[in-house]
C-alpha cells in the first residue's frame, strides 16, 4: 500500500509540469501585448498633429494600460513558475530583481489585485478625461466603482494576510 501511495505522490508531484505550457502561452501573450503596444503607439504618433490634448492623454493612458497588463502577465509567469514548477535560484541570477523571483501567494494576490486596481483606475481616468463624450452615466458609475471595488478587496486581503501572519506567529 505504501508503494501505491508513493507512486501517487510522485505522479502528483510531476504533474506540476502540466502547468508549464500555460506559462509558455502567457509568454506569447507578452509578445502579443508588445505588438499591440507598438501598433497603438504608431497610431498615436501618426495622428499626433490632429490629436487634441485630451485625446493624446487618453491614448497615452491606453498605452500605460497595455504596459501594466504586460507587467501583470510577467508577475504571473514568474510566480507561477517559482510556486508550482521549480524554485528560481537567486545565486544563479543575481542581476534579476528580487520582486520578480521572490513572490509567495500572499504577495502574488496583493500584486495582482493592485495591478488590476491600477489598470481599472487608469481606465477610469481615461473615461473622466472623455467625460463630455459620455452620455450613459451608468457606465461612468461602473468605471469609478470598479477600481474602488478592487481597492477595497486589496485592503481586505492585506488585513487578512496580516492577521494570518500574526496568528501563525502566536502558535
Amino acid at each position: 500500500m505504501r508503494q501505491v501511495e508513493r507512486g501517487l505522490q510522485a505522479a502528483l508531484f510531476f504533474s506540476r509540469w502540466l502547468f508549464a505550457p500555460f506559462l509558455v502561452g502567457l509568454f506569447f501573450c507578452l509578445i502579443l501585448l508588445l505588438y499591440r503596444f507598438f501598433a497603438d503607439f504608431y497610431a498615436v504618433a501618426s495622428t499626433l498633429a490632429t490629436l487634441t490634448w485630451h485625446d493624446l492623454i487618453v491614448a497615452v493612458l491606453n498605452l500605460v494600460d497595455v504596459s501594466l497588463t504586460a507587467n501583470l502577465v510577467l508577475i504571473v509567469i514568474f510566480s507561477g513558475y517559482e510556486n508550482f514548477i521549480r524554485k528560481i535560484e537567486r545565486e544563479d541570477n543575481t542581476a534579476w530583481p528580487q520582486g520578480l523571483t521572490n513572490v509567495d501567494f500572499g504577495a502574488l494576490k496583493q500584486k495582482l489585485l493592485g495591478s488590476i486596481a491600477i489598470i481599472a483606475a487608469v481606465d477610469a481616468l481615461a473615461w473622466y478625461l472623455d467625460l463630455e463624450k459620455i452620455t450613459d452615466t451608468t457606465k461612468l458609475a461602473w468605471a469609478i466603482g470598479f477600481p474602488l471595488m478592487f481597492v477595497a478587496s486589496l485592503v481586505m486581503l492585506a488585513i487578512s494576510d496580516r492577521l494570518g501572519r500574526h496568528d501563525n506567529k502566536s502558535e
